[in-house]
């Protein structure tokens, strides 16, 4: 527990959590998620405020770990001037990567790769960090919730057009849209088509751990993308034999045949003996917490904007 006084957001396109904490109470709430393609600060803003009446409290920092968060948006002294009259004090302001690793490995040097409807990888060394992908679902996000659903949708509609094989994965995309040949148009004409989309990561998950083979193909495609996103992390911030532990966080690896796959490509053949994969101590919330003390001799500091008496 930290200790001082912090409202802290962890701010996911799934969900938003947030937890107030101060050196003797704890109180966490549960938002919609952040959607990413419109201005995020306001949003934040909107969620601390809504925190603060829900719970009554004047804490005097707000913390916040981002999904989508850009160098546009990552200005903790605009985040602070929309909340100032609330009587917090200081604003510090994160990418999800950065909140999702230190909740996961605190300070220990590794890498955590965190997928849910997207993905990001983030490696920690002695001196540098590096992050690998998080580009979003049109320029990356490569194993992501988003990936395994469009590699589902595309084996469905292959297999409807006589191009591919039949697979068990029709019936979950029918439970939607009963008309396959108007699916596409339905799909487009949705706000929220992104998670749409992530959502049948789940049938592919079960399909999968039952053993069918289109959704087991998917399966190892994406286990293979989130390994090969671990090792270019560490490869960047690795300067010597130091054995990197590895952690995986997010829905995407609820699935166990995923896990199971990801573990194998990343610990199998020569190399495999230089990371070790762990559980992870806490959450991204957790990490958004630990922004309020972090070190700044921190590698991660670098990757941190603040703001007032943060």
């Amino acid at each position: 527990m930290t200790t001082r006084s912090v409202l802290a957001i962890d701010a996911g396109q799934t969900g938003i959590k947030v937890r107030l904490e101060t050196p003797s109470v704890q109180d966490e709430l549960v938002f919609p998620g952040i959607e990413t393609h419109r201005p995020l600060l306001p949003q934040l803003a909107d969620v601390a405020r809504a925190s603060l009446t829900q719970t009554r409290a004047t804490p005097a920092l707000v913390t916040a770990g981002v999904s989508g968060l850009t160098a546009r948006d990552a200005d903790a002294d605009a985040l602070l001037a929309l909340v100032a009259d609330t009587g917090i004090r200081g604003a510090i302001l994160a990418h999800d990567s950065t909140t999702s690793f230190l909740g996961a490995l605190g300070d220990r040097h590794g890498a955590v790769v965190a997928a849910g409807t997207g993905v990001v990888t983030l490696a920690v060394g002695p001196r540098a960090t590096a992050r690998v992908d998080g580009w979003g679902y049109i320029m990356g996000d490569a194993g992501s919730g988003y990936w395994i659903g469009r590699e589902a949708l595309d084996a469905v509609m292959r297999a409807y057009d006589g191009r591919g094989p039949a697979t068990v994965l029709t019936d979950a995309v029918r439970e939607r849209w009963p008309d396959l040949s108007q699916a596409y148009m339905a799909l487009q004409a949705e706000e929220e088509r992104v998670r749409i989309v992530a959502s049948f990561a789940t049938p592919v998950a079960r399909a999968a751990d039952d053993g069918d083979a289109g959704a087991l193909r998917i399966t190892q495609a994406a286990a293979t993308e989130l390994a090969r996103s671990v090792r270019a992390a560490i490869a960047r911030v690795r300067d010597d034999d130091e054995r990197f532990a590895v952690c995986a966080l997010g829905g995407v690896f609820r699935s166990r045949s995923l896990q199971t796959a990801f573990e194998d490509a990343l610990t199998g053949g020569s190399t495999g003996d230089d990371v070790e994969i762990v559980p992870a101590r806490g959450l991204g919330i957790d990490g958004a917490v630990a922004l309020a003390d972090l070190s700044p001799a921190h590698p991660l500091t670098a990757v941190v904007q603040r703001a007032g008496s943060a």
